[in-house]
């Protein structure tokens, strides 16, 4: 058989193998979960919503399929394997960490603490003969954690590109109070995607040869391979107040290259032994949550960012779709004059626009702190402020509090952490 057909009738398996597999399910399950609690926030915030769970859903279903087939090619090359009962385990580690805290759903937690697992069980080894582990004991010590790290590395890779590219597309403008107790406008970045990845691994009388040589395992190869697939989850969930969502989900993604690098030497690290793979696990975690305790020093050393400007007013988001958003106004920008009148306050705003009800002309600040004009003719029907969410006065009725996110938060239709004035 033509090596290009069997890969192509070995990965239509994989196929039907991902679409039975219920933890495919599961992460949807938990994507449209978090879009319906974006979208409660911002019907409380702002009386609006600004995203859609149906396109929101499918977009980071799309996103995650091209990531993973992405992530599949580069650890087909090099010869990473898992092995079956690996997902299995991993995903209830998984799913027990998520009800911990959601951004525990990362795979480099589930990874992390399974190495560490399989380190004590090597060295203790009373604990291989104890009554009813045997279950655990087995599938434990065959996990080849340096493979599984490599693959932690490779993700962060695919991560780090669509906190990139989608990064910001995730952000919900929000209202923080800060630390000295003023309420100020914020972003809150949070992304989940489901990865499907199509592995191959060495198979005993799996057909052909591959026809190339994988970096590592070379003589596992030897009989043969096949395809599976998997789901996997990858995210990330960051509050800026300081920054622009875009400027954000830049530095985030910077951050993510340099762990996925840091990870990739653990993995080889792993490979010395017991020992050196305690360390390599330990080190996956704790590098983890140095990201966000970083993130948070970072966010706490610099000024908020949305917050009330005398120069006009400070735009916090725009309405997709919206008059606002088709004249190209963007968040951070300021609103200087309304009708050539200067406007320094919501009432002001809604004066200077009844001047005339069917025209508006602008004169907005960019982000350079230079003039641009724009204008557009108004439409009955139409948001009554062109679509534009503005920084947050001391009137905002509700703020949210920055704490740990459960997931049983996501299954409530109350929104704990919302809190009124």
């Amino acid at each position: 058989m033509n090596v290009f057909m069997e890969i192509a009738l070995k990965g239509l398996q994989a196929l039907l193998q991902l679409l039975i597999n219920p933890f495919y399910y599961v992460g949807i399950c938990f994507v449209i979960l978090q879009y319906r609690r974006q979208i409660s926030l911002e019907r409380k915030l702002f009386h609006t919503k600004l995203h859609s769970i149906l396109s929101q859903t499918w977009q980071t279903l799309l996103w995650g399929l091209i990531g993973g087939i992405a992530a599949s090619i580069v650890m087909a090359f090099i010869g990473a394997t898992i092995q079956v009962e690996a997902v299995l385990i991993l995903w209830v580690i998984a799913l027990l960490l998520l009800f911990i805290r959601v951004r525990f759903l990362c795979w480099a937690y589930a990874i992390g603490l399974i190495g560490i697992l399989q380190s004590i069980w090597i060295f203790i080894p009373t604990l291989h003969t104890v009554t009813g582990l045997s279950w655990l004991t087995e599938p434990l010590l065959a996990l080849n954690m340096p493979s599984l790290l490599a693959l932690i590395a490779i993700l962060h890779v695919v991560e780090a590109l669509l906190v990139r590219t989608r990064g910001a597309r995730t952000g919900t403008p929000m209202f923080y109070e800060s630390k000295r107790g003023k309420i100020v406008g914020g972003y809150q970045l949070q992304g989940f995607w489901p990865v499907v990845l199509f592995l191959v691994v060495p198979f005993q009388g799996g057909g052909t040869l591959l026809p190339w040589t994988p970096l590592l395992g070379a003589g596992l190869w030897s009989g043969g391979w096949t395809i599976i697939g998997f789901p996997m989850m990858i995210g990330f969930a960051d509050i800026t107040l300081s920054r622009l969502p875009e400027e954000k989900a830049k530095l985030s993604s910077n951050l993510l290259f340099m762990y996925a690098g840091a990870v990739l030497l653990l993995a080889a690290l792993a490979y010395l032994g017991p020992v050196a793979t305690l360390i390599a696990c330990l080190g996956c975690i704790l590098l983890h949550e140095g990201l966000r305790m970083y993130s948070r020093w970072d966010e706490s050393n610099r000024k908020p960012y949305f917050v009330e400007d005398p120069r006009g007013l400070k735009i916090l988001g725009v309405l997709p779709g919206s008059a606002g958003d088709e004249m190209g106004i963007q968040a951070g920008e300021i609103i200087h004059k309304v009708n050539g009148l200067p406007i320094r306050s919501k009432h002001e705003l809604h004066h200077a626009m009844q001047l005339n009800s069917a025209f508006c002309k602008l004169e907005v600040l960019n982000l350079a702190g230079e003039s641009k004009f724009l204008k557009r003719p108004m439409f009955s029907g139409e948001h009554h402020q062109l679509g534009i969410l503005l920084v947050p006065d001391q009137d905002a009725p509700y703020y949210v509090e920055e704490r740990p996110v459960h997931f049983w938060r996501y299954l409530r239709r109350k929104l704990p952490g919302t809190i009124s004035k």
